[in-house]
C-alpha cells in the first residue's frame, strides 16, 4: 500500500476523514482494491440503476484507461445511456422537483419528447433516435452476413466507427463506452430487452 503522501488530492481527504462507520468502511474497501490489483487480481465492475446518466463515466472511464476494471457487468439501459449522453448531453433536461410531478406533469414531458430517468429526461429526439438509425444498420448488415454479436460488441461497431463524432457534445475521455471500446473490454449485459436499443431491436426482428 503506497503511502498517503503519494496519493491524489482525494485519497487523501479520505484517509483525513472518513475515519468510522460507513465512510470508514469505504476506504477500507478501497485499500483492498488497490490491494488485488497490485498482486495482479482481476476487477470486475457491477453498474444497474442510471450510473450513466448520473455520468459516471467521469470517473470510470479513467478507471478502464489505467487498467483498473477487467470485465463489466451492466444492465443495456448503461450501456446506451452513456452513449445517449455522450451525443445529447445539451438537450438533457433536468427536473428538481420530480417527486411532486404530477400524471400530467410527466405525460407533458413525455409528449415534449423527454424520457425521465429520475431527475433527468433523455431527450427523444437527439439522444434514442441519433442512435436508433446507425445501430440498426449494423443489426441489418449482420443478420444479412448471418453474423452474430453480443449487445455491447454493436455498441463497440458503432463507436468506433466514428460515425458518432458528428454529435459529441462533452470531452469524449468521459465516455466510459468509449474507454471501453477502445480496450474492447468484456461486458455481460443481462436484461438487454429491457433497454430501449434492445426493445429497438426486438421491434425490427
Amino acid at each position: 500500500m503506497s503511502s498517503s503522501a503519494n496519493k491524489g488530492p482525494i485519497s487523501q481527504f479520505m484517509e483525513k476523514h472518513y475515519l468510522h462507520f460507513n465512510a470508514a468502511a469505504v476506504v477500507d474497501a478501497a485499500k483492498g482494491y488497490e490491494t488485488h490489483l497490485m498482486e495482479g487480481g482481476k476487477m470486475l465492475i457491477s453498474l444497474a440503476g442510471a450510473m450513466s446518466t448520473a455520468e459516471l463515466g467521469k470517473s470510470l472511464a479513467e478507471m478502464i484507461r489505467q487498467g483498473k476494471v477487467d470485465i463489466i457487468s451492466c444492465t443495456g439501459a448503461n450501456l446506451e445511456e452513456d452513449i445517449m449522453n455522450l451525443v445529447a448531453h445539451s438537450h438533457y433536461k433536468r427536473v428538481p422537483n420530480y417527486r411532486d410531478l404530477t400524471p400530467q406533469d410527466e405525460w407533458d414531458l413525455l409528449e415534449d419528447g423527454f424520457n425521465r430517468v429520475t431527475d433527468t429526461c433523455i431527450p427523444e429526439e437527439e439522444a434514442f433516435r441519433r442512435l436508433q438509425k446507425h445501430i440498426y444498420e449494423l443489426w441489418k448488415d449482420a443478420d444479412s452476413k448471418g453474423e452474430r454479436y453480443l449487445p455491447h460488441e454493436f455498441m463497440y461497431k458503432m463507436l468506433n466507427s466514428g460515425v458518432l463524432k458528428q454529435y459529441y457534445e462533452i470531452d469524449p475521455a468521459n465516455s466510459w463506452m468509449l474507454a471501453a471500446a477502445e480496450k474492447n473490454l468484456p461486458i455481460i449485459c443481462p436484461g438487454w430487452e429491457d433497454s430501449t436499443m434492445g426493445n429497438i431491436f426486438f421491434l425490427c426482428n
